[in-house]
């Protein structure tokens, strides 16, 4: 998996409203720590929110990934009320509408969440405790 980092200048750009939640994981330990090596490896976040259960969005998009039919996949690395959320817009797109719609993939969203959370592992050099939301 290969993820190229949306600084937060084109964040609007890649943003989509087909993101969903795969999973939240940890506590306020491991987000502390995964949010110093994102800053550390890829600077300032995506987006910053001035809320108490979020802070910060580190967005992706993935580079080689199979997401047939929408042109691009967006993965999110976020706080999310003291515990770390992955999300992304796997198995959703939008319709004429701009709503969001599952696609023939989305039963195979739990597979890619086991595979973003193997790359971030082996990237960030943390391990990642079991998610409490799938």
């Amino acid at each position: 998996m290969q993820l190229e980092f949306v600084p937060i200048e084109d964040f609007y750009f890649a943003l989509t409203l087909a993101v969903r939640p795969l999973e939240d994981i940890g506590d306020e330990d491991l987000v502390a720590l995964v949010r110093s090596r994102l800053e550390l490896l890829c600077g300032q976040p995506s987006t910053i929110a001035a809320a108490t259960q979020n802070n910060f969005n580190y967005v992706f998009v993935v580079d080689d990934s199979n997401h047939s039919p929408t042109s691009k996949l967006v993965v999110s690395i976020a706080d999310w009320q003291n515990k770390l959320r992955l999300s992304s817009d796997y198995g959703w797109e939008l319709d004429k509408e701009r709503k969001p719609v599952r696609t023939e993939l989305f039963n195979q969203r739990s597979d890619f969440a086991h595979q973003l959370r193997s790359h971030l592992e082996a990237w960030l050099e943390i391990p990642l405790p079991n998610s409490s939301v799938s």
